[in-house]
């Protein structure tokens, strides 16, 4: 047995009350207000540093202003046709419907004679696919293909279209049933 202990198991005696000292006092470690003071300063400082202000008392944000004006200001209602040209600009729509509008407008764009014997199918990243109503036709509109990307130009602006593809007529389809033979199949242009 030490003297420090009593018993064989080597518990120490037990002192005076309120004398012992604490635990961090006799480890040597930092008392726990310091810690809990140093923890609360990197926390200000961090907040600070995202421009927070910790501790200050909230800022309530006034009211908002009541204007009551002949003026317009942006709570006005917007026109429709203003909202919608804002929107397709903002999406990136502004070409695909002005060539919308010309295929609306086809017949007066290419003229009637021309507007009889082809209609524009699609249109898909400045390639413009018209589709006419026979094989000779279909020659006819590729020699007019230079016209046809000026008068384009001209109302849509420039480079919105940039080549026009001419398809000649869609043949009869003549597979029937699950199995077919392969082969040429009829034998006429249809056109």
């Amino acid at each position: 047995m030490s003297a420090d202990t009593d018993d064989p198991v080597g518990r120490p005696r037990p002192g005076p009350v309120g004398v012992e000292k604490p635990v961090h006092e006799r480890l040597g470690l930092t008392p726990p207000s310091a810690v809990t003071l140093a923890a609360l300063n990197r926390a200000r400082a961090a907040a600070e540093a995202r421009g927070l202000r910790p501790g200050a008392p909230l800022r309530r944000r006034p009211a908002e202003v009541q204007l009551s004006s002949a003026a317009r200001d942006g709570r006005d209602p917007a026109l429709v046709g203003d909202a919608l040209a804002r929107l397709s600009t903002e999406r990136g729509w502004s070409a695909e419907l002005s060539v919308g509008g010309v295929v609306g407008r086809w017949r007066e764009v290419v003229g009637d004679h021309v507007a009889d014997h082809c209609t524009p199918e699609t249109f898909d990243d400045g390639l413009l696919v018209v589709r006419t109503d026979s094989t000779a036709w279909a020659t006819q509109v590729r020699l007019l293909v230079p016209q046809l990307l000026q008068r384009l130009a001209v109302e849509l602006g420039p480079d919105v279209v940039r080549d026009v593809k001419v398809l000649g007529p869609s043949g009869t389809h003549w597979g029937h049933g699950q199995r077919r033979v392969a082969g040429r199949g009829p034998r006429d242009t249809y056109g």
